[in-house]
This record gives structure tokens, sequence and C-alpha cells, in this order.
């Protein structure tokens, strides 16, 4: 079969469609779930990943990453180094030293600062793998 039927089959662009709603929320699940259990930012963002891989598959990679930019993906790289550092200073900006999570003004603050952490990690694997199967296909050309 060729790359052409593939794409243009309904049975095919139908399945991904379901499917690849049920793999993101499975993502997240994975990703808000790893500080109480198995998973965290790195599994979430590799299945969040997928699921765009199986945009890709379903629908062609050409027409999956005309609509990714180079741009929106260099920003999922970067969110999850910006997010530690937003965390790792929150406590120097709140009167305490860094990393200090204790002087935030927030209920439990290591476990929202964990969740962020794991949050900006999801975000980067997410990014770094998307980006490189992008490039791996011959899509999206740098900016």
């Amino acid at each position: 079969m060729t790359d052409r039927t593939t794409a243009n089959s309904p049975v095919v662009t139908v399945t991904v469609r379901f499917i690849a709603m049920f793999v993101l929320t499975f993502a997240l699940f994975t990703l808000f779930h790893g500080t109480s259990s198995v998973g965290g930012g790195f599994q979430g963002g590799v299945i969040a990943a997928t699921a765009v891989i199986i945009l890709a598959f379903g629908f062609g990679v050409e027409e999956t990453t005309a609509w990714l930019s180079p741009r929106w993906l260099l920003a999922l790289v970067v969110a999850g180094p910006a997010a530690f550092g937003l965390v790792a200073f929150s406590g120097i900006l709140a009167g305490g030293s860094f990393l200090q999570f204790d002087v935030l003004p927030i209920p439990k603050p290591s476990v929202y600062a964990t969740e962020f952490i794991e949050l900006g990690i999801g975000a980067t694997v997410a990014g770094v793998v998307i980006s490189l199967f992008v490039r791996l296909t011959g899509g999206v050309d740098g900016e």
C-alpha cells in the first residue's frame, strides 16, 4: 500500500483521529500522576508525541507537519528548562533561597512545584520527540 492510499483512506483517518484523542488523554494522565504512581514528565511527553506521530501516519507527514511551526516546537523544547528555572528561582522571589518552596504562599508548594516541573519536562520531551520525527521524515524547514 502506498503512502498516498493510506493518507486518503477514510477508515484510517477516522481511526487515527479517534485513537489520538485517547493517546493524548493517557499522556496527560501519565504526566499528572507521575508524583504518586508510575509515570511522569518523560513518559507523558513521549506518549503525547506519539499522538502527533499517529496523526502523521494517518494523514501523511506533509499534512501533519503543515501545522507544526518550528517556533512552536522550539517553545515546547524550551518549556522544561524554563519551568525548572521558574520554580527554582520562585523561592528567591518570595524571600527565601534557591529551591526553597516553603516560603511560597500556596498550600503544598512542593507538590505543585514538582507537578509544574513535570509538566515542563513533558513539554520538552514531546517537543524533542516530535522534532526528531519531523526531521527524520524530512518535514518542516528550520527558520
